[in-house]
């Protein structure tokens, strides 16, 4: 979806300026008609009670009941309401089209052709008018956040409630004919022979280990350019938790107003069914694209040739909002962490630990706090252009000397450390960690060496003097790579360093040719983490091909901590 400047999508200040020729229309014939008998405190918003789902499109609704039946009924008024004790029940005059109701994605014309969009949050009478309540997906200069006349009718950020007469709504034409993802009946069992995948509602724990999921038709089904997101999204939730919060966060006034239709879509139509049933189709994996290619400012999801960080992006950080998993001692924050480094000729294969390292010491920042995860993007440009030929990824990733506050041990006798000096320390952070005998004897020779006291709470100093200060590690869980433009995974099945590995192909094989399907592929590697060690590194020229594509092609790692969760 291309995004409109605010200049652009709103041409006059005040937006009820345009639609208040309709509102005047609907008004005067609603005064044509035939008064109905007086009824005490007509002019308070009145709600509809009765909600059913009705399926549109790719979204579930949630819809008002049939509107023909005279018996539909408002909120009756409180008790003690002067009302006469044998008035009968005003029958509501509103006529809700049968395919607008609370929760459906709307778009309000007005007589300027300025469109906007929102979520149908409230429906009833204003003023003898039928009204609804909508939270505009952008805010606008004088609109308020859901309350009318002192009455709460439903909650949204400020600027975005908008009520508007029930007629100038219709749906919102960007979530209308979804295509599927190849002809109407690709997906159909009686013409292909393919998995189901049920919808998964609830909370369903990740896999603790690779067990039968093993094999074709298996994992995510790619289609249509989707193997970064097929890739990146088997990585985070097969089998680890510590991506869960973006599952179960609940909304804020803040978020979006599909943040909730995106969130079960991700939850309960990809995540839970392939943790459940080893199995999520195309059709679910498309429906999370054309809502993160109509609600984002990434384009071309559904189809192009995307980068996982793209998808981080506009899934992560803009449809789910999530707090950033890196916090720097620059103030900075980001989902994911790119290596720039420069290229030491000397080095055929560098570990992750060393060019993060190097990283970290040339950019002169540290991370203010343990990450839950850590992504970590590899020294290459684009789709070809690689600084290393090989990586190797840490199976281990020792960040003690890159998180601010932390005590760190003295790289000379191994007591706590008090001073930093990135003179001595070159690339590496934990050579330039010294004592305050140990910087006496370092920098005696050394008069251009400067440190940096080191930040150390001093509840704890007794205890540090004495025994081994600890390290902070995190561990590798999962690697995507890229060959050419092809993106798979490379997953850890369960917790430790004897966990067996697997690799991820979302387009492994396929079946038919311009009206086939691609079949995905999950194949179990139990000696892969051996190769991930120094003794792999060095023999790495006779690795099995698993292992050489590993170090080859290598294009982001992720890292979590066993002691940190994502639930804050």
């Amino acid at each position: 979806m291309q995004r409109s400047s605010q200049n652009e999508r709103i041409k006059s200040v005040n937006l009820l300026a345009h639609i208040a020729p309709e509102r005047r229309r609907l008004k005067t014939a609603s005064n044509n008609q035939p008064s109905p008998a007086p009824v005490s405190e007509e002019t308070r918003p009145k709600m509809v009670q009765d909600t059913k789902k009705i399926e549109t499109g790719i979204l579930v609704d949630l819809c008002n009941s049939e509107v023909a039946g005279a018996e539909e009924l408002y909120d009756s008024p409180v008790l003690g309401s002067p009302r006469a004790a044998n008035a009968p029940l005003r029958p509501s005059p509103v006529h809700v089209p049968e395919d607008i109701g609370v929760g459906s994605l709307v778009e309000v014309a007005t007589d300027v052709d300025q469109h906007y969009y929102g979520v149908v949050r409230w429906i009833g009478v204003i003023d003898d008018t039928a009204t609804a309540g909508v939270e505009l997906e952008e805010s606008v200069c004088g609109l308020g956040d859901g309350s009318r006349g002192g009455t709460r009718l439903f909650s949204c950020a400020s600027g975005r409630a908008l009520f508007v007469p029930l007629p100038l709504c219709r749906r919102d034409a960007r979530f209308r004919d979804t295509p599927p993802p190849d002809r109407a009946d690709l997906h159909d069992g009686e013409h292909f022979d393919q998995p189901e995948c049920p919808v998964v509602p609830g909370v369903v724990a990740p896999l603790s280990s690779l067990g039968e999921l093993a094999g074709k038709n298996r994992g995510i089904q790619g289609h249509h350019n989707s193997c970064y997101l097929d890739a990146t999204l088997f990585a985070m939730f097969t089998f680890t938790s510590v991506f869960d919060a973006l599952l179960y966060r609940p909304p804020e006034p803040e978020d979006s107003p599909h943040y909730s239709e995106v969130q079960r879509v991700l939850r309960e139509e990809i995540v839970n069914p392939l943790r459940r049933h080893g199995y999520v189709r195309a059709d679910r994996v498309m429906k999370l694209r054309t809502l993160l290619e109509r609600l984002s400012d990434v384009p071309g999801l559904t189809s192009e040739e995307k980068d996982p960080e793209e998808f981080l992006n506009g899934l992560v950080a803009q449809l789910l909002r999530a707090e950033p998993f890196l916090k720097l001692s620059s103030g900075q924050e980001a989902y994911c962490y790119q290596l720039f480094v420069e290229k030491d000729e000397h080095v055929s294969l560098p570990s992750v630990q060393q060019l993060l390292e190097q990283s970290f010491t040339t950019s002169g920042v540290k991370l203010s706090e343990v990450p839950a995860a850590f992504i970590i993007q590899m020294p290459r440009f684009g789709k070809q252009y690689k600084l290393y030929q090989r990586v190797l990824p840490s199976p281990l990733l020792d960040v003690t000397d890159l998180i601010e506050g932390l005590p760190r041990q003295c790289t000379v006798c191994g007591s706590l450390a008090r001073w930093e000096c990135s003179d001595c320390g070159g690339a590496t952070l934990e050579a330039g960690a010294l004592c305050n005998n140990c910087l006496r004897l370092a920098h005696a020779n050394r008069p251009h060496h400067k440190a940096v006291p080191l930040t150390v709470c001093e509840e704890f100093v007794n205890i540090l003097e004495s025994c081994p200060v600890p390290r902070v590690y995190m561990e590798l869980f999962a690697v995507l790579c890229i060959e050419t433009s092809h993106y798979v995974a490379f997953v850890k099945a369960g917790v430790g360093h004897d966990a067996p590995w697997c690799f991820f192909d979302s387009m492994a094989d396929r079946k038919g040719e311009r009206n086939g399907y691609n079949i995905p592929e999950i194949v179990c590697i139990p000696g892969l983490g051996a190769w991930l060690g120094e003794e792999g590194g060095r023999c790495a020229g006779a690795a099995p091909a698993h292992a050489k594509r590993l170090l080859a092609d290598a294009y982001m790692c992720f890292y979590r901590s066993p002691d940190v969760a994502m639930y804050r």
